[in-house]
């Protein structure tokens, strides 16, 4: 009865819609072309918040025991993503975070990169793609788990932290200023 259970749980709307937008995401970052910040900004605010909602549809699931999925994605494949979107975002890279528990009780700011978040939630989504694909259900459902776990204590937050900033980009960038990701004279100094 279990197994049945976690079958109609996997193979689920919700679920099945999540992981189309999910692969769309991991794609789209292992793809994009060469553009402007501003531009993939653009197509980012898009997908992002459909990537929120679809998690936020998962249905609820809970497993008694600790799991560690399988994971796909290796140190590599990371920089490899993380080095992508750098060099597109440059000087625009790091924002201010205010959403950290530390932000309470730092006197100087604390700072993001956008960048790297948007790896963090690539990881955790592509390994759980990558179970999917593999179509054994138990693993499955063990990864739909731990995904729905992560989105909710970790890339949840993320997510929305780093649109705020590509929103940002987005809208408030001067077409110059991204062309000019070089630092200002006093500062090449001491750099």
């Amino acid at each position: 009865m279990e197994n049945n259970l976690s079958q109609n749980i996997v193979f689920s709307k919700n679920v099945v819609e999540f992981v189309a937008v999910g692969v769309q995401y991991c794609s789209f970052l292992e793809t994009f072309e060469e553009q402007t910040s501003s531009e993939l900004s653009n197509k980012l605010t898009k997908l992002l918040p459909l990537l929120y909602l679809k998690a936020t549809l998962l249905p609820e699931v809970e497993i008694e025991y600790d799991i560690y999925p399988e994971v796909s994605v290796t140190e590599d494949d990371y920089e490899y993503i993380v080095n992508r979107l750098y060099s597109t975002f440059k000087s625009n890279d790091t924002y201010l975070e205010v959403f950290l528990e530390d932000m309470k009780y730092s006197d100087t700011p604390i700072s993001a990169s956008i960048s790297e978040d948007l790896a963090d939630i690539y990881q955790d989504i592509k390994n759980f793609a990558a179970v999917y694909e593999q179509g054994l259900e138990e693993s499955m459902y063990e990864a739909l788990c731990s995904c729905s776990e992560n989105f909710r204590l970790y890339w949840g937050q993320k997510l929305v932290n780093v649109l705020r900033a590509l929103h940002s980009i987005r809208y408030s960038m001067n077409p110059e200023q991204e062309e000019d990701d070089s630092l200002p004279e006093n500062m090449q100094a001491e750099w």
